[in-house]
């Protein structure tokens, strides 16, 4: 390790992407000249599944080549509203859904499903599963990312998909420590704050991680939070040394490797800049520094720390430790070269296990019996909408008033997201002659035309089923005669066991995992 350039080293800290399928110019350069030695893929990079095994095989053996040493290629395959899978690959549902299923087993077998996949791929590393605890209804970035508002129940069925990651080969991040789930500020945009001490925290949002830790996870990454009561700078925890050496290090007592999230989301880039944020966060502990996007700013980050170690900012001995334990880890989770196998990515049999998870999560949070459909129903709902930078890019193409309404042979209506006035004013108008209206509400409580909506059509004496297809928070906003059912997410395999539910031909047997106001 002496021997090594210092550049060597550091270029061992760094995770970044590239913005096309094809492995760009800038990316080469990044691998040859700065010896990066870690990959991000995102949606715009996994084409289809024989593209993605090629350009993971590409990536591991140039890496190889350049630093003498095993490459991490990592993704965030959360299922759920966060997947990056390629088309022909089989998504897991998200963790509120598996949560309201209401089986531990089936987080352990999203993880299998997961980390077969991501394993054949050429992929060894997956930033999942999310451990927050989502305790603040309005969070705009965890919501159904978050198994749970129980802590204990973010536990059970965290552990058990990280498990079912290790099973396969794949080493899991678990995230966001110390805890995402108290903010209604979004660390994509903004900077958020969470005032809770040490005790607090040990009692809530550390639950899931000290639990982690116990059962040998690998990996944590970083939270761009503030925690005034922990860090008396201002400081997000990512930047911390409170946090990361003194509480997760030291009085935690995890060995593993500590990567931040992205360094140009806008807590950081905006706040204190990339590469000022990579040098704090390597001198608060961090070992694996994720610049996802940009070029520039990784080797402008590679620089300055360069110059903080230089200066004594940063003793060498800091990177030496991080770049020991992070090739401790590289070897474990390395990807040697393969025949290309894609007989386990998106098979029947992974497929129907999905199918049966989904079924068992539709929650019916009710107490009425469901009308019946028939051709006087109308199925009205908007188009979903990326609420989140996480959250994965919106199939434009689904729609799920114009898809549920051809499953039951009846009339629908699209609608705005938050509909004002004259719209909900127009929209009485064409719902007058329905006997029954299924309202497709997606986060409700954060565009409230949703609800000023849904509430009007069930006072004006129709029958209502409003389903959220996204978080379950907007049944508290909603008068009680309204028929409800939770089905967290946007996609056809919820759908499809939503038609089941409505039809009678399935009980919705799910129980809601957080609690309503």
């Amino acid at each position: 390790m002496k021997e090594w350039k210092l550049r060597d080293k550091i270029g061992q800290m760094i995770m970044t992407g590239f913005p096309t399928a094809d492995i760009t110019p800038e990316l080469i350069e990044l691998i040859e000249e700065y010896k990066v030695a870690n990959i991000i893929l995102f949606s715009y990079n996994l084409c289809s599944v024989g593209q993605v095994q090629d350009t993971c095989m590409d990536l591991h053996l140039r890496i190889e080549q350049s630093t003498g040493h095993p490459a991490f290629i990592a993704v965030d395959q959360e299922g759920g509203v966060v997947t990056r899978l390629p088309k022909g690959a089989c998504n897991v549902p998200g963790a509120m859904l598996i949560a309201a299923a209401g089986k531990e087993e089936y987080a352990y077998q999203a993880g299998v499903i997961t980390g077969t996949q991501l394993k054949k791929l050429g992929i060894n590393v997956n930033l999942a599963p999310v451990l927050d605890v989502n305790s603040n209804p309005d969070n705009p970035v965890i919501g159904v990312r978050s198994y749970s508002n129980d802590p204990y129940r973010v536990e059970r069925y965290g552990i058990n998909m990280m498990k079912g990651l290790l099973s396969e080969g794949v080493m899991p991040a678990v995230k966001h420590f110390p805890g995402h789930g108290n903010t209604a500020v979004d660390s994509h945009m903004g900077l958020p704050v969470v005032e809770k001490d040490l005790a607090e925290l040990m009692d809530h949002e550390l639950i899931p991680f000290l639990s982690a830790i116990k059962h040998g996870a690998p990996c944590v990454m970083t939270s761009h939070i503030l925690f005034p009561k922990l860090e008396k700078e201002k400081k997000p925890a990512t930047m911390s040394k409170a946090i990361l050496t003194g509480l997760l290090r030291e009085q935690l007592g995890f060995q593993g490797i500590i990567i931040t999230d992205c360094l140009e989301m806008g807590a950081i880039q905006s706040f204190y800049g990339t590469a000022e944020g990579a040098v704090e966060a390597v001198k608060a502990g961090a070992e694996l520094l994720c610049i996802s996007h940009t070029p520039e700013l990784v080797k402008e980050a590679i620089q300055k720390i360069e110059e903080a170690v230089a200066a004594g900012e940063i003793p060498v001995e800091y990177i030496d430790r991080a770049v020991s334990n992070l090739l401790k880890w590289k070897e474990k989770y390395r990807i040697e070269p393969a025949r290309k196998d894609t007989s386990c990515i998106g098979s029947t049999e992974q497929k129907e296990a999905v199918a049966k998870m989904a079924l068992a999560g539709i929650t019916k949070v009710s107490p009425m019996e469901l009308p019946e459909v028939t051709k006087d129903t109308v199925v009205i709902g908007s188009y979903a909408y990326r609420s989140t930078l996480a959250s994965s890019s919106v199939d434009m193409e689904l729609h799920f008033a114009k898809y549920m309404a051809e499953k039951f042979g009846c009339r629908y209506l699209e609608l705005p997201v938050n509909p004002g006035e004259d719209e909900i004013t127009a929209a009485m108008s064409q719902l007058k002659d329905a006997s029954f209206v299924i309202y497709g509400l997606y986060n409700g409580h954060l565009n409230r035309g949703q609800i000023d909506l849904a509430n009007k059509i069930s006072r004006e004496g129709k029958e209502l089923l409003a389903v959220t297809l996204r978080n379950p928070y907007d049944f508290s906003l909603l008068d009680d005669k309204i028929h409800k059912l939770a089905a967290f997410e946007y996609n056809t395999v919820v759908f499809d066991a939503l038609e089941k539910v409505i039809r009678k031909q399935h009980k919705a047997s799910g129980k809601l995992p957080v609690t309503l106001k």
